[in-house]
């Protein structure tokens, strides 16, 4: 099977398509020849995609899924420095959420997008669970707090830390997931030494692109740690044999709006 197909009436032979390719598995391209991939390099192929996206005559479609490629619109998507800086300063940590339920439809949206962001050799091992349903959430917080019980008078470096935790969420303060209504775990496979990075990159990508879609979120540090070692959470979330927690988010519709920027530390840069 070849792993791109051109357009030749298209093609302008400009073999950006050869410079682009991270395997570099694109043969020379000159007036007889179009790209194309010898079938012995075609095992080195990522299916990144580089070659299709740098067409400047979007002549080339890599041979993956090719009924469902989509053209770029001319400069969608550009955002200036000043806009995608505000953009970025303005994202908060949402610890206040309101009850309304964040639509699945919504929701999948903007994972689609994450499904978008880097991994090494480009090998998506990133996949989801998603807890929608509140009580779920609570009982998530529930098992969390029971780890943290198992921590206290122990060697581990959190033992002095969670009694207040313990005792916050025993007046009634969700100090776990602040009341959220929805939580997103990213899970990866168990023996991938470079998937937790994968997971880290994919659940920022969500985490950048909620807020378009009206959605805050925060880092759930606490569940992470506790779905990492604690067996009853494992359990109670069930996850697929040989896939492993790498994080997770709480999300769901802010109930305050953010009207500024906090002060950050001063910018410190090494150059050599």
């Amino acid at each position: 099977m070849a792993q791109i197909i051109v357009d030749e009436n298209s093609c302008t032979r400009c073999g950006i398509c050869v410079k682009i390719c991270p395997s570099g598995i694109i043969g020379p391209v000159d007036e007889d020849h179009l790209p194309q991939v010898q079938d012995e390099y075609a095992s080195h192929c990522m299916y990144c995609g580089h070659c299709e996206a740098f067409c400047p005559s979007r002549a080339l479609t890599l041979n993956f899924r090719p009924e469902e490629k989509v053209s770029l619109p001319v400069d969608a998507g550009i955002i200036s420095a000043e806009d995608i800086g505000f953009y970025l300063k303005r994202r908060r940590s949402v610890r206040h959420y309101t009850s309304e339920p964040v639509p699945r439809e919504k929701i999948l949206e903007v994972l689609d997008i994450a499904r978008y962001a880097a991994s090494g050799t480009n090998s998506q091992p990133v996949e989801w669970l998603v807890i929608h349903d509140p009580e779920k959430v609570r009982k998530v917080a529930e098992l969390t707090i029971e780890w943290m019980k198992s921590l206290e008078n122990t060697p581990n470096p959190m033992s002095g830390y969670v009694p207040v935790l313990i005792s916050a969420w025993e007046h009634g303060n969700d100090v776990i997931c602040r009341g959220a209504p929805h939580l997103l775990f990213a899970h990866i496979p168990e023996e991938s030494p470079i998937s937790p990075v994968d997971a880290i990159i994919a659940l920022t990508h969500f985490d950048i692109a909620a807020p378009a879609f009206g959605i805050g979120t925060c880092w759930a540090g606490f569940v992470a740690a506790a779905a990492t070692f604690y067996e009853p959470l494992q359990k109670e979330l069930g996850l697929p044999a040989g896939r492993k927690f790498a994080y997770a988010m709480m999300f769901g519709y802010p109930q305050y709006k953010a009207h500024g920027i906090p002060r950050r530390k001063p910018l410190k840069v090494t150059w050599q």
